[in-house]
Order: structure tokens, then C-alpha cells, then sequence
């Protein structure tokens, strides 16, 4: 026992010294080691100001810079989020030199793993011509695979693009179906959708949106 007395006695003191650790410390201590979740929680609170840890909510001073550092390392190791954000922060010219290209290439990363809002931001570029050519057709498709996940922001836009027959036939029971089921989850440009769409369709049509929008099941999609 004497001799294992000093042996216990460190792993007490190095029990305490992690256990005493700050959070941000204690995060970044794992993402300097290689750990992609770790480093996109890093890059997040930087980005932010403040975030959620597994140690408790934590501020910081924000560093946009910093962020992007972070959000790379994580992105680099195929993190879904880490790259979506990534693309945020080139898109919006945050801690880095604004390029829509770069921020589509990220974007384009993490939608092909299925992330939903990586989906929408791609939907959106593709429908504005931003880093990439315009593409109504492609716009539709992304916005469709995000809004089929259940994203309230793609269902909206997929609503608005069966409305104006942009990318798609115009449909106008589609369009209200999407614009209810985004509208169902608090997005005010869809309830605005929503009204539009109840001026023009018939009692019939209307019902046979409501139909679809009940019917509809949230899925994982393919990317």
C-alpha cells in the first residue's frame, strides 16, 4: 500500500486539476488533441460571444477570427456543422475575406452529408446565383431535400418556388401544402404565404393542401 500511496495521490491531484479546469480550457485542451467536436464547439462560442459547453454556458470575448480557425480544423475532419458554418462565415465575410464560392463549396460539403440547414443555404445560392450559377432547377432540389427533413426555412422557400413556378411547374396546392407546414412551425413569411395562397385557391384546393400537409411524414434525406 505505502508504495502505491504516491501513484494515488497524483491521479487524486490530476482528478482535481481537470476537475477544476474552466470549460473553454478543458474544451480546448480536446480540440488541440484532435477532437472535431471540441473544435467546432470552440468555434461556435467564438463566433457567438458564448455558447453551451459540457461544462456550462460560457462567454467569451468573440473572435470571429479565431472561429474560423476553429470551425476549419473541424470542417477539415468532415463536421457536418463545422463546414455549414464555415460557409456562413464566408458567405457573410466573418473572420475571413467574404467569397461566395468558398462558402458554396463548404455549404456543398455538409448538405451531401444530409444537414439540413447546409441543404437550405445551398438552396438559397443556387436560387440567387451566389458563388455559383444561377440554377432554379438545382435551387428546388436542395430546398426540397431540406424541406422533406422537416426544415421550416426550406419549406418556406419551397413554397414560394411552386407559387412562382420557379424551378418547378407552378402548383399552387403545393406550394399552400409547404407554406402550412413551415407556417405550423412559426415562420411569418409562410403564414404571409399561407394568406396569399387562401385568396386564390378554391374551397377544394384548399382542403386538398391541408390534405397533403397532414399527410406529410419528416425523413431523413438522401443527399
Amino acid at each position: 500500500m505505502k508504495i502505491l500511496l504516491p501513484a494515488l495521490l497524483c491521479a487524486v491531484s490530476l482528478f482535481f486539476q481537470a476537475c477544476s479546469q474552466d470549460p473553454v480550457q478543458a474544451t480546448k485542451s480536446k480540440a488541440e488533441r484532435g477532437d472535431a467536436e471540441a473544435q467546432f464547439d470552440l468555434g461556435y462560442i467564438y463566433a457567438n460571444g458564448e455558447g453551451r459547453l459540457s461544462g456550462g454556458f460560457v462567454e467569451v470575448a468573440k473572435d470571429e477570427a479565431e472561429a474560423v480557425k476553429w470551425y476549419r480544423k473541424a470542417a477539415d475532419q468532415g463536421n457536418a456543422g463545422a463546414q455549414n458554418n464555415l460557409g456562413a462565415m464566408y458567405a457573410d465575410g466573418r473572420g475571413v475575406a467574404k467569397d461566395e464560392a468558398e462558402a458554396v463549396k463548404w455549404y456543398r460539403k455538409a448538405a451531401a452529408q444530409g444537414l439540413a440547414s447546409a441543404q437550405f443555404n445551398l438552396g438559397v445560392k443556387y436560387a440567387y446565383g451566389e458563388g455559383v450559377a444561377k440554377d432554379e432547377a438545382e435551387a428546388v432540389k436542395w430546398y426540397r431535400k431540406a424541406a422533406d427533413q422537416g426544415y421550416a426555412g426550406a419549406q418556406n422557400n419551397l413554397g414560394l418556388m411552386y407559387a412562382n413556378g420557379e424551378g418547378v411547374a407552378k402548383d399552387e396546392v403545393e406550394a399552400y401544402k409547404w407554406n402550412l407546414l413551415a407556417g405550423a412551425q412559426g415562420d411569418e413569411d409562410a403564414k404571409k404565404g399561407i394568406e396569399r395562397s387562401e385568396r386564390v385557391l378554391t374551397p377544394a384546393q384548399r382542403a386538398e393542401g391541408q390534405k397533403r400537409a397532414r399527410e406529410f411524414k419528416p425523413v431523413k434525406a438522401a443527399p
